[in-house]
């Protein structure tokens, strides 16, 4: 099988772990990392995780020209940087590079630039890239159609320097009709994130739960969302429409 050539976007705190699975993925080549600073310029990802080989050059946000994607092709790019990285989609998909962006929150601009994108090629976007987390909307989303009048709450739990309301969190609000005042946030040491839906019925309450109690779930999430991507020609996906798509077409919405 040939391997599918990827470039990163992002290396901070979740990009390097994201970069760690790729690099341990016998089915990736994990060709560049962009950061936004550059003082490990010229320096390779897979030594800074501790690899015993050269790959996947680091590169600074200002390096990046038109020229740089034609010289250094990807077959995909794979997001954990932050809103502005859309600005560095434009000439990778003029080539056909597909997208896998774990963006928490864009700009109404930016999300209709997505969307113009994946007129030219196929896009995966889910503020939160973990399996389980689309796993937990689409389960919750399956229980309010058994149980439509139940009452439902939804509480996300962070660590505790994390300032906004978990994206992940409003996108399940949305999902179930949820109005805002009924997701509740909980900051405390250094939860990764976690996420749970209680639903109350008469005698009786029903809690999903999902944890991401590593990073490396991102990274997993985003190589499951990368790898379904192979035979899409374009189009503006979700992790729940790959749950369908793989579920034979069967929608929960």
């Amino acid at each position: 099988m040939k391997k599918i050539r990827a470039g990163l976007l992002g290396f901070g705190k979740t990009g390097s772990l994201v970069a760690r699975e790729l690099l341990n993925d016998a089915r990736f080549n994990l060709s560049w990392v962009i950061r936004r600073s550059g003082h490990e310029k010229g320096k390779f990802a897979s030594k800074l995780l501790d690899f015993n080989y050269d790959s996947a050059r680091v590169y600074a946000a200002s390096q990046i020209s038109d020229s740089f994607h034609d010289d250094h092709p990807v077959d995909v790019i794979i997001d954990f940087s932050g809103p502005s990285g859309v600005s560095l989609y434009r000439k990778p998909v003029q080539n056909g590079v597909k997208i896998v962006s774990a963006i928490s929150k864009y700009e109404p601009a930016q999300i209709s630039q997505i969307r113009e994108y994946a007129n030219h090629t196929a896009i995966v976007h889910s503020p939160n890239i973990t399996v389980g987390a689309n796993f937990l909307i689409v389960a919750s989303r399956l229980l309010q159609k058994i149980a439509p009048h139940a009452d439902v709450e939804i509480v996300e739990s962070h660590f505790k320097d994390k300032p906004e309301v978990s994206g992940t969190a409003l996108k399940m609000a949305d999902a179930l009709g949820v109005e805002g005042e009924r997701v509740h946030s909980l900051r405390a040491g250094g939860i990764v994130g976690k996420h749970e839906v209680v639903f109350g019925l008469p005698n009786q309450t029903i809690r999903l739960i999902h944890e991401s109690i590593h990073r490396s779930a991102f990274g997993q999430g985003a190589i499951f969302a990368a790898l379904w991507l192979q035979d899409k020609s374009r189009g503006l996906f979700s992790m729940e429409n790959i749950f369908a798509n793989i579920l034979g077409g069967q929608s929960f919405y």
